[in-house]
């Protein structure tokens, strides 16, 4: 009968006697002659090791800090509790005086019990991590939060909500340009590996671009982003020439510190630490051990934002747990209630669920981990699999949306699943099958709806009412199946379209029967058709889809056919760049192409090729145009400018990074320059009289052309 009870979300503790408190209000509700305890419990000092131990890391700081007790250097709750021990009266082993009169009541949280594996189905046995009402007062959100390990470090900037806040705030008015001065040796280790400042300047946010001939960094960017940089740069320097001396001022709502057994350590690093650089890779963290002392539990620091830390964190309590079974446990509390919160939306948080045996999480890992970076992708969710246990970080929306998918992923092996309200959803998309196209699409054991799925980040299976299935009518008057793409807009649309084509190749006219050209003129995500004429499908196409994959990579844009029908997907200028390329493809058929004014586009690389080198840099029929394209991702043909002149142009989304051999522009504007400079060599050679080579096995043999092979594989897997 509390006029506030609605609004109040607390933990509830029954008192059967007088408790010592402080700060908090007991209100009489009705239930017996039982009082409930409600807002902010905060308990007396612990009496014993098993309630000292009890207590979270952020509460025993506190405590700490109450009493006038330093807490330095502590980044874990074992160092906490150690200190706790030193510096605090405690009275051995018991759990003190449980729920008498004048003891210390025993608090249980209500709203996020533990679960047992037994109790429930795998599909809804989930704790969740509860999301703040809107009505709550800032006070009490920030007493509520439990604060992350890393945050025992010590930060002069507040959480990393508030970082990020102010940085999008300030992006603009406080961008800056400054240098960092480097010596040789500084300047050898930052170079020792080419990504090394590619991962800082990605960690950081910040542009990083090294003058060798000065010796010093350049750092571009706000000074939140530069401060960062400049923390991340020294890092790595120390930890090249020597140890790491880590202080608490490292933290700016950056990073997170792990213990790693000492048992697991060189496990987790790898081979000349190829394990953490993969980590890094894939999550753009930044990350290293810190400790020397080899004989005791090493501190992993993570730095990046709060999706990359989670995720790499992640995935190194995985491997932790692989050969250390059981070690989850003991960390679970800090690692689920780490940087709750601490996200631009207010919601991030961290949802686990125990499986009940080897087959249910072998299921839901799927062939080399294919499902669980399904159900990864196309929710939006970090999700990751520690033991027996499988965990999903993100926004509340992501995490809603991961647990939904992986209860749909388990139903399937009871029956068919039917998604209720999925008109109204918008992450759902929902294509009619022809009955006789169902196992075409399908594949052989799902192999083809998988390949599809890696490809676009998806969620894909079949939807059936069991009391209606196979009575639905299709638009080709046959009966039909539904098929449910879940994911990203994007995805689902590249998913939508791959399942199109392959039914057109099927049932000819299924859906392109009625179809116009159209030009979309939305800003946003959208899709343009453009109809082909006789044989310009083939052309378009390529070999085995070659054509179209270039198109596609290059533009950035979707890029599927349909029957004679191509679809291009994406934003307003993607469509464009998209419907420009397939136009100038054609061109290329009929004639020369004229392009008189690109100084007004971003996405294009002039070279200039010497006329006595055009026949060797394009190579038979365009033979070694399409090699270099094939190597980086790019679009490139002759095309004649406004006076006539011929000259070569390079296409492509990815401008490139300058000196780098990993695609983009730039490495096809390097490769064509090698193969002109070796042309050159070998026509002078020529003039002085030594034999030549036949074009033939000069050409094979060319040290640009071997380069070349180098680097030749496929990028548009």
């Amino acid at each position: 009968k509390h006029s506030c009870w609605p609004k109040l979300r607390t933990l509830c503790v029954p008192v059967q006697g007088r408790v010592p408190c402080v700060g908090q209000e007991l209100v009489a509700v009705g239930f017996g002659c039982v009082p409930l305890l409600l807002a902010n419990v905060q308990m007396t000092e612990p009496r014993s090791l098993a309630e000292l131990q009890g207590l979270s890391a952020a509460k025993i700081k506190k405590l700490l800090q109450s009493k006038g007790i330093s807490d330095a250097g502590c980044l874990e709750k074992s160092d906490f509790v150690a200190l706790a021990v030193r510096a605090l009266p405690l009275h051995g082993g018991g759990t003190g005086g449980g729920g008498g009169a004048g003891g210390p009541a025993r608090v249980e949280i209500i709203d996020s019990p533990e679960r047992s594996p037994s109790r429930e189905s795998v599909k809804t046995e989930w704790t969740f991590c509860r999301t703040p009402s809107a009505s709550s007062s800032p006070q009490r959100k920030r007493r509520s939060r439990s604060r992350s390990r890393s945050s025992a470090l010590g930060s002069d900037t507040g959480s990393s909500t508030d970082v990020e806040k102010r940085v999008k705030k300030k992006d603009v008015t406080d961008f800056g340009i400054e240098t960092v001065k480097i010596t040789p040796d500084e300047k050898a280790a930052l170079s020792m590996n080419a990504k090394t400042l590619e991962k800082i300047a990605r960690v950081s946010e910040c542009e990083v671009l090294m003058r060798e001939r000065e010796l010093c960094l350049e750092l571009r960017g706000a000074m939140l982003h530069r401060r960062r940089a400049r923390k991340y740069v020294g890092l790595v320097m120390k930890q090249r020439m020597g140890p790491n001396q880590f202080s608490e001022t490292f933290d700016d709502g950056d990073m997170t510190v792990i213990s790693i057994p000492p048992d697991v350590v060189g496990y987790v690093q790898g081979q000349n630490g190829v394990v953490l650089r993969a980590i890094e890779e894939e999550w753009g963290s930044l990350m290293m051990f810190i400790d020397t002392d080899l004989s005791r539990s090493q501190r992993l620091v993570i730095f990046g934002s709060v999706r990359g830390r989670r995720g790499s964190e992640l995935k190194v309590l995985s491997a932790v747990e692989t050969k250390t079974a059981g070690y989850f446990n003991h960390v679970k509390e800090d690692i689920v209630n780490r940087d709750r919160y601490k996200d631009p939306t207010g919601t991030w948080g961290t949802d686990y669920m125990t499986f009940k045996d080897e087959g249910e999480i072998s299921y839901a890992l799927g062939k080399q981990g294919g499902t669980r970076r399904k159900l990864e992708r196309s929710s939006g969710a970090i999700v990751q699999y520690v033991g027996m246990v499988v965990l999903l970080s993100g926004t509340k929306e992501e995490r809603e949306r991961g647990k939904e998918y992986m209860k749909w992923l388990f139903q399937q092996l009871e029956g068919p699943v039917y998604v209720d309200g999925w008109r109204d959803r918008t992450d759902c998309t929902v294509v009619d099958i022809p009955n006789d196209c169902i196992g075409y699409i399908t594949g052989n054991r799902r192999a083809t709806l998988g390949v599809m799925e890696e490809e676009w980040g998806t969620l894909m299976f079949f939807m059936s009412e069991m009391d209606d299935r196979g009575k639905g009518k299709g638009r080709g008057g046959n009966h039909t199946e539904r098929l449910a793409i879940f994911g990203p807009e994007r995805a689902r649309r590249g998913s939508e379209l791959k399942v199109m084509s392959g039914i057109e190749t099927k049932s000819p006219g299924f859906f392109t029967r009625s179809l116009r050209e159209k030009s979309s003129r939305r800003r946003g995500f959208d899709t343009d058709r453009l109809i082909f004429r006789d044989d310009e499908v083939s052309y378009a196409l390529g070999k085995d889809g070659s054509t179209r994959k270039k198109l596609e990579l290059a533009s950035g844009a979707i890029l599927q056919y349909v029957g004679f029908v191509a679809f291009i997907g994406g934003s307003r200028r993607e469509r464009r760049r998209g419907r420009e390329f397939v136009n100038w493809l054609l061109q290329q058929r009929r004639g020369s192409v004229t392009i008189t004014d690109i100084s007004k586009r971003d996405d294009v690389t002039e070279v200039h090729i010497p006329a006595s080198c055009k026949g060797w840099v394009t190579g038979n029929r365009g033979s070694e145009l399409r090699r270099i394209e094939l190597a980086t991702g790019t679009y490139i043909f002759m095309a004649l400018d406004g006076r006539g002149e011929e000259r070569l142009l390079v296409f492509g989304v990815n401008p490139g990074v300058p000196n780098r051999r990993d695609g983009g522009r730039v490495h096809a504007e390097l490769l064509l320059k090698e193969m002109v400079h070796d042309k050159l060599m070998d026509d002078e050679k020529q003039s002085g009289g030594r034999r030549g080579r036949s074009r033939s096995r000069s050409r094979s043999g060319s040290r640009s052309r071997e380069r070349l092979r180098g680097w030749g594989g496929d990028r548009r897997k």
